[in-house]
């Protein structure tokens, strides 16, 4: 008889469709030989145990056929031994259509699908009903943790299978196979987040805010009104992208200063949002101040070397009061 579940569903009318469209040849081997594809091997029997949903479609008096999802835990469908299967049927929406036609006709077909890996078992058998009066195997067919009651048990007696193809199947997966496949990579993140911990806590809460420490490097008289500053960081470090230039528009004023003093170097801290104050007169360190007199000719007071203007620079304003 060669492929029992081939003997069973290949039949006349479908080996005819075979001939006439030019498969019949490449099944034709199936027929030869002795039965196999009936007895269950451990290959199967993992593949059922690992699936928490099968499709079963029964035959009902009208000669319509009837499919059911059923679906549990992964290994719901218990395999009993080498040519059986069973599992627990729970209270559900109480139509019975399944077990109505189960009564009458015995034969059903279930489809095992594994989503992720394009992967699917056809199984053909004969279901028999098994009640409240064989206590021992409806616990064997019991799942652990149930919300419903177990109304009875189906066994089913395998008469084939067939491995099918994994073309048109879309890879679809469960929750529980999403945490699965998600798992090492929120471990790995995990290390990464607790390597990086360290660096993270050394930098500042905010690039861009805070005050920023500066020191005048060069200054340029653009016009009598506009001043040029170089600044530079004091420690030599380089300066963050935008410390310099023009400000960004609608960032509102950003320099604040410290007037030329001869005690203390010349600074500027970048502060946003603060409000500018009057420019100084000589923005350059003590000792070029000394060396240069001022010409500053705005309108601001002159504030350079804080009170030793006459001993260090002559000023030579035009307008505005004098220094």
């Amino acid at each position: 008889m060669g492929h029992r579940f081939a003997a069973l569903a290949f039949t006349d009318s479908v080996r005819e469709v075979q001939r006439a469209l030019g498969s019949r040849a490449g099944y034709a081997a199936m027929d030869e030989g002795e039965d196999y594809s009936h007895v269950l091997t451990g290959r199967e029997a993992a593949f059922i145990a690992a699936r928490d949903s099968v499709y079963m479609a029964s035959v009902s008096e009208t000669g319509w056929p009837y499919v059911q999802h059923r679906g549990g835990p992964a290994g719901f469908v218990r395999v009993l031994d080498e040519r059986t299967i069973g599992f627990a049927d729970f209270r559900g929406n109480r139509q019975y259509v399944s077990v109505g036609n189960l009564r009458k006709d015995d034969r059903v077909a279930l489809i095992f699908v594994d989503y992720p890996n394009r992967t699917r078992l056809k199984l053909l058998g004969r279901v028999r009903l098994v009640g409240s009066g064989e206590p021992a195997l409806l616990d064997r067919l019991a799942v652990a943790d149930a919300r419903t009651a177990v109304e009875r048990g189906f066994v089913i007696g395998i008469e084939a299978f067939d491995w099918n193809c994994p073309r048109h199947i879309t890879p679809r997966y469960s929750a529980a196979e999403v945490e699965a496949l998600v798992a090492p990579l929120l471990e790995e993140n995990r290390a990464l987040e607790a390597a990086l911990r360290p660096a993270r806590a050394a930098l500042p809460a905010a690039i861009g805010d805070g005050p920023l420490e500066l020191v005048i490097s060069g200054v340029r008289q653009l016009t009598p009104r506009v001043r040029a500053y170089e600044l530079r960081d004091p420690h030599g470090r380089a300066l963050p992208r935008g410390a310099g230039g023009r400000a960004p528009r609608g960032a509102g004023p950003l320099r604040q200063r410290r007037d030329c003093d001869a005690t203390l170097l010349d600074r500027f801290r970048i502060r946003r949002g603060a409000t500018p104050t009057r420019s100084p007169c000589c923005a350059r360190t003590p000792a070029r101040a000394a060396r240069a007199p001022c010409t500053n000719r705005s309108r601001s007071a002159c504030a350079c070397a804080a009170g030793r203007r006459a001993a260090t620079s002559r000023c030579t304003r035009t307008r505005g009061p004098p220094c």
